[in-house]
């Protein structure tokens, strides 16, 4: 990405690797798996034209560091990846800021805004139901399509399944998950093979995942127990062609987890920033120009 400044930043215990380019307030954006900041290329340029844009590689992702896991999946809890964002955008200067999160970076972000709903702005989730939801839903469709939330929660075993053939479980899952209207571009898959076979990688990712079956799923029923929802603006997109909007209505789910909901479908699979570039970008930008007023309300 021509422009766009890249440093390792300390915030509290660890290491990221992050890119900031552009001019105005300010937007954080959190990539999925199993990517790094690069999967907002497409997007970059247009957005940076009105806005600030803070993107880094998530906690045991890309060139940011990768703790070890430990026995109650804490260190990779959405809190904890959520508090890393805070800190980061903390040591930028920036209060208040807006937030865009795709597949685990929407997750993060969704339990940043919990945490912190004084400081986001506004909430963009990128093909994604709630942890929540998904885990207390489960069928024969969600187990056949996302049959990875619980192969990586296994201890052990899919460390010594991905580490045989690391690039080769990187490209299934690009190549599964995306839809036809545009492949992601070789350049951008070579840098997801390379952030996944960095050392440490992969255990990150499925301690990710194991969280998400764990601590998050106790944070989230919580919150839910106590009637804790998202109170800044949401927008909810998801693929046409893809999985999640194939199982779930998936803006009227997010109804029931936040207070203001709008969203619709784009052209593509999951990976809907690169495979919609244009149709993700005119949506996000009136989003953020407008939280409040960005078409019907759910």
């Amino acid at each position: 990405m021509p422009g766009v400044a890249r440093s390792l930043v300390r915030v509290g215990e660890i290491e990221l690797a992050v890119a900031v380019t552009g001019e105005g307030p300010p937007v954080l954006l959190l990539h999925g798996y199993p990517q790094t900041h690069v999967m907002w290329r497409h997007v970059v340029d247009r957005l940076a034209a009105e806005h600030t844009l803070v993107m880094p590689d998530l906690r045991g992702y890309g060139q940011s560091e990768k703790p070890p896991g430990d026995s109650r999946h804490t260190t990779y809890s959405k809190r904890a990846m959520a508090a890393d964002a805070l800190r980061l955008m903390e040591g930028l200067g920036h209060e208040r800021f807006a937030v865009v999160g795709h597949d685990r970076g929407a997750r993060v972000a969704h339990r940043l805004a919990l945490d912190a709903p004084g400081v986001v702005r506004s909430l963009a989730v990128l093909d994604i139901v709630p942890t929540h939801y998904l885990f207390h839903h489960v069928d024969r469709p969600l187990a056949d399509g996302y049959f990875h939330w619980f192969f990586l929660t296994q201890p052990e075993l899919p460390e010594r399944l991905i580490g045989a053939d690391i690039e080769g479980w990187t490209r299934w899952v690009l190549d599964r998950w995306a839809g036809d209207a545009r492949p992601i571009d070789p350049a951008a898959v070579d840098e997801y093979v390379a952030g996944m076979s960095s050392p440490g990688a992969v255990h990150a990712s499925c301690e990710d995942y194991r969280a998400a079956a764990s601590i998050d799923l106790e944070l989230d029923d919580a919150d839910v127990s106590a009637g804790r929802r998202v109170q800044a603006p949401l927008l909810a997109l998801w693929g046409d062609e893809g999985r999640m909007g194939q199982l779930y209505d998936v803006g009227r789910i997010w109804t029931d987890y936040a207070d203001e909901v709008s969203g619709r479908a784009v052209r593509g699979g999951h990976f809907v920033a690169e495979e919609a570039p244009e149709e993700t970008s005119d949506a996000l930008l009136a989003f953020l120009r407008d939280p409040a007023g960005w078409e019907a309300t759910l």
